[in-house]
């Protein structure tokens, strides 16, 4: 089959791979329909990762059955199913309480599995044309049969749950204020979470227009923060005051203020986006961290960082008796929940799609999207 394949930072390529089969009776082969290109794909893409030249990308895939195994008995062919990142087994002591995103069994020696992702175990990603899923059963998320909201349900892999698992960890309420720093995919899922979820002012914080301008067209508050610093611009609105919660949804690659919003070489500053948290939240508020930080990154600006270690104001932290909560996405938690709001029509998270195009085209779109060149926010593939 054909798949997107690592060679090296910053390319990628078409290339025929074997095809997947059942090696477990608990298997399933999905011919894939949509695999979306991730902002963590990124990650890997620019070398910013211990990810080897041969990995096939891609972790947020959905399609329909064409071959169970034996012992899968709830899906069928002919199903069409959307599988969360993580990959799970659905009953160790992880799984049972629902932390799905911490699986002790698909990746043994640490918790926590994905497809086609750099040490989260051998299962290949899905940007290519069919994908082995184990543990069927509990993997694969029934969808309505045909092609209707087909953008929308492919964004049920991650982007949408792990959003909503930042408004989730920031423990959002009705009538709260928000600020949500990052409005690349997942920031734009999590503002528009919050939105769901009743918060009455939200605000987005990015520098990149397009994306400010699509947390605008849901009713987020678009903050540049290459015009001033965010924390002021946000207090200066709300009369000096903070806001109730926060979200991180950019990770450990956080930018200074002027640095490149056309993607390539940055001014990094790792820690910025956590230090602003603290500042913005008022006290016994509490923070939501979504965003990606690793534990070893070969591009990191100092020692430190190369180790993930990185400098928070603590004292700030205790002094405001503000919450703290983070780690990926437990898919399972919200995937079934977020799915029939959209086949009820209260929920639309396809706007943040910019771009659709065909497996022979990814490699095209990795380039842009990096560069964040015409408009490019959120990409789909269909094999």
């Amino acid at each position: 089959m054909k798949a997107v394949v690592y060679k090296k930072p910053f390319e990628v390529a078409i290339e025929n791979v074997d095809d997947p089969k059942i090696n477990h009776p608990n298997d399933a082969i999905v011919r894939i329909t949509s695999s979306c290109i991730c902002g963590s794909d990124l990650h890997m893409y620019e070398g910013r990762t211990s990810a080897e030249p041969g990995i096939v990308f891609g972790h947020e895939n959905m399609g329909i059955i064409e071959e169970v195994g034996p012992a899968v008995k709830e899906r069928k062919v002919g199903d069409r199913v959307v599988m969360p990142f993580n990959v799970a087994c659905g009953f160790c002591k992880n799984c049972l309480g629902g932390f799905t995103g911490f699986c002790t069994t698909v990746n043994p020696g640490f918790a926590g599995g994905a497809y086609g992702y750099v040490a989260m175990g051998p299962w290949v990603g899905g940007q290519a044309e069919y994908l082995q899923v184990p543990f069927a059963d509990f993997n694969c998320l029934p969808l309505p049969k045909g092609k209707e909201h087909e953008t929308d349900f492919s964004l049920l892999a991650d982007i949408f749950p792990t959003g909503y698992h930042g408004a989730e960890l920031a423990g959002v309420k009705p009538g709260e204020s928000v600020a949500v720093f990052g409005a690349g995919p997942v920031g734009l899922m999590a503002a528009y979470s919050c939105i769901i979820r009743g918060a009455a002012e939200v605000y987005a914080i990015d520098h990149v227009k397009e994306r400010l301008d699509k947390a605008s067209g849901f009713g987020a508050i678009p903050i540049n923060y290459d015009n001033a610093d965010p924390v002021k611009q946000i207090k200066d609105l709300r009369g000096g005051n903070g806001v109730d919660k926060a979200i991180d949804a950019v990770g450990y690659q956080a930018t200074s203020a002027g640095s490149s919003a056309a993607g390539g070489e940055q001014d990094e500053v790792p820690n910025i986006v956590l230090n602003q948290l603290i500042e913005i939240v008022n006290p016994t508020g509490a923070l939501g961290i979504p965003g990606l930080y690793v534990p070893s990154d070969p591009g990191g600006v100092d020692e430190n960082a190369k180790k993930g270690a990185l400098s928070i104001n603590f004292g700030r932290l205790f002094e405001k008796g503000l919450k703290l909560a983070t780690g990926q996405c437990n898919v399972k938690n919200y995937n079934a929940y977020l799915r029939d709001l959209i086949i009820a029509e209260r929920a639309k998270p396809s706007f943040v799609v910019s771009h659709e195009v065909s497996l022979e085209e990814a490699p095209d779109a990795y380039v842009k999207f990096d560069r964040r060149e015409d408009g490019y926010t959120k990409v789909v593939i269909h094999p």
